[in-house]
């Protein structure tokens, strides 16, 4: 039986959000990836890692040596079906390869905070890209759920929608630091957030 990917979902952020079933195969692994946070966290002096970076050929060159040896553990943040390396390890390995852990996402998080239904809501990044146009237009009763980064923050982002139709008057809650002791939510106005000091690597979520 060939060694195993596991893809496992470290949640939003705090180390509380873990799912045993995570931490269980994060702890027993010889073989282990993450970012520099997670393996500061999460590994022990025992094995062996990689850490992520913006040089991702480093970690998929480690996985495709150590897994001739045995099971490697790629720690992703948030769920692995959202916007993570998985993609990236299905592009190099075969699926059959490669066990997913689920987990809690940052988006997830931010709807469950306001208490808002997140089953009818667009959810779209702005994290190194940027949707298109039409997914972006208003629409009445439409709700977004955005992720951010330093560039398409929560001000820049705001005047984009503006520009797509949206009322200066929508509502927009900022969801930053989620998870961490300091965690940030409050809601204003899309006008009012263009206008602001603009709050960088956040959720957005717009009504």
């Amino acid at each position: 039986m060939e060694n195993k990917i596991i893809v496992a979902g470290i949640g939003p952020g705090s180390g509380e959000y873990v799912t045993p079933a995570a931490l269980n195969k994060i702890r027993l692994a010889k073989f282990l990836v993450g970012g520099k946070r997670a393996l500061a966290e999460f590994s022990t002096a025992n094995q062996i890692t990689c850490a992520i970076t913006r040089d991702l050929d480093a970690p998929i060159n480690f996985v495709r040596e150590k897994i001739l040896l045995g099971e490697v553990v790629v720690m992703v943040s948030g769920d692995p079906g959202y916007y993570s390396m998985l993609d990236l390890l299905r592009k190099n390995f075969p699926p059959s390869m490669i066990e997913v852990i689920p987990s809690i996402s940052a988006m997830q998080l931010a709807f469950a905070k306001i208490a808002l239904p997140w089953h009818d809501a667009t959810l779209l990044s702005f994290h190194g890209r940027q949707p298109a146009r039409a997914a972006l237009e208003y629409s009445a009763g439409k709700i977004l759920g955005l992720l951010t980064d330093a560039e398409f923050n929560s001000a820049t982002i705001s005047k984009i929608l503006i520009d797509c139709g949206w009322s200066g008057n929508s509502s927009v809650t900022i969801c930053a630091r989620l998870s961490y002791p300091d965690e940030k939510i409050f809601t204003t106005t899309l006008e009012h957030a263009a206008q602001s000091l603009p709050v960088k690597h956040c959720i957005l979520i717009v009504k």
